[in-house]
């Protein structure tokens, strides 16, 4: 009796789950369509995808390019008024050097003159000169 329950029971579950799987899993032919739609455009988004994602990588290059333009150049004008500045301030220093030099020889001969003519001392004692 046993045995026999166990068959029925086994020979019902063997029928049953044959149709209650092929429902659950087999795809009509609406469900086959409804997945090509879904593939085809799922390829067209990801192509829009793709070449917006390429234009903002060209943009972004050209981006790049500007700035290393722009700071190149920065670069390049501070060196440029750098030199021009120094040499600026070293041709000023030597001038200031030779009329500093011009101006003690003739003070030197100013005084040289002064120790001939006492006028000529005085007025050189009164500006600090002698």
């Amino acid at each position: 009796m046993r045995f026999m329950s166990v068959i029925l029971v086994l020979s019902l579950l063997l029928t049953e789950i044959p149709c209650f799987s092929a429902q659950q899993t087999g795809f009509t032919q609406e469900d086959r369509e409804r997945l090509v739609r879904l593939e085809a455009t799922l390829k067209v988004f990801m192509e829009q995808v793709d070449k917006r994602f390429e234009q903002m990588m060209t943009f972004l290059w050209m981006l790049v390019g500007i700035f290393t333009t722009l700071t190149a150049v920065v670069i390049g004008f501070a060196y440029w008024d750098r030199r021009t500045i120094v040499r600026k301030a070293r041709d000023e220093a030597i001038e200031a050097i030779e009329r500093q030099g011009r101006l003690n020889d003739f003070i030197k001969a100013l005084r040289a003159y002064a120790s001939q003519d006492e006028k000529f001392a005085n007025v050189l004692r009164s500006f600090g000169l002698l």
